[in-house]
């Protein structure tokens, strides 16, 4: 099976082991077993251990925060959505569930870091997804709508796993979509479906060119051309990026 194919399986599925086992043998069988997973972790995890009483208020904080990854959310923002959409709770009722996805490895948070100024703020948190194939059974037809915040969720994932601290970075009133740091140093990351219009190429460049220091800075697209680069800022096709390190 050629690359393109597995990575339109992973976006579709997900990467938990047996997912992957699942869909060799029979697909059908991989979102009965993702329902498996779910309904384990949040009804027999968070529902039992936290004596939650709404499960209906919890499965719309849940869907919510699941079709806004990437996008920076606070608990009065989901609270004052859900209040609109006759579904009424606290941000401190919001506060709680999201926490107990967090202890359960359903969601991870993602802190907002000032490029600029060096210093870590206390807003403007995103969250992702432990693995897109739950977000996808979870929210059904309208899980594929947003390749964009899916593929920032990938690559979030795989820098985790590489060993970084993954923060959103913050640039005067500019956004960059990764700042990572190890005992190496740090490094820069946008992430978008493609750069090939000039106006999208503009965008994703002017937030890294405005950072001056020597650090590593990288666009990863899921255009199909060999690796670019613009002066210091390297464009990577993100199946390539992320198949690294079984080349090397």
């Amino acid at each position: 099976m050629d690359e393109q194919k597995v990575f339109s399986n992973y976006i579709k599925y997900g990467s938990m082991p047996q997912t992957v086992e699942l869909f060799k043998k029979n697909p059908e069988a991989v979102y009965p077993y993702l329902d498996g997973v779910y309904t384990t972790v949040v009804y027999k995890d968070i529902i039992t251990r936290k004596r939650i009483r709404d499960k209906m208020i919890l499965e719309s904080v849940i869907k919510f925060v699941f079709d806004n990854i990437g996008a920076p959310l606070s608990s009065k923002k989901i609270s004052d959505t859900l209040t609109s959409m006759n579904r009424k709770t606290s941000y401190h009722t919001v506060e709680e569930y999201i926490s107990a996805f967090l202890e359960s490895f359903l969601l991870y948070k993602a802190e907002r870091f000032d490029v600029k100024g060096k210093k870590h703020l206390a807003t403007g948190y995103k969250y992702y997804v432990v693995d897109v194939g739950i977000r996808n059974y979870l929210l059904g037809k309208k899980s594929g709508s947003d390749l964009g915040h899916i593929l920032e969720n990938i690559v979030y994932l795989e820098l985790l796993r590489r060993g970084y601290k993954v923060y959103v970075g913050k640039f005067d009133n500019l956004e960059i979509d990764f700042v990572v740091e190890n005992n190496d140093g740090i490094k820069y990351y946008q992430v978008a479906v493609t750069t090939r219009t000039e106006e999208t190429l503009k965008r994703e460049l002017n937030s890294l060119q405005k950072i001056n220091d020597h650090y590593p800075k990288y666009i990863l697209t899921l255009d199909m051309e060999p690796e670019i680069d613009y002066n210091g800022i390297v464009k990577i096709n993100v199946i390539e990026w992320l198949l690294e390190d079984i080349n090397n």
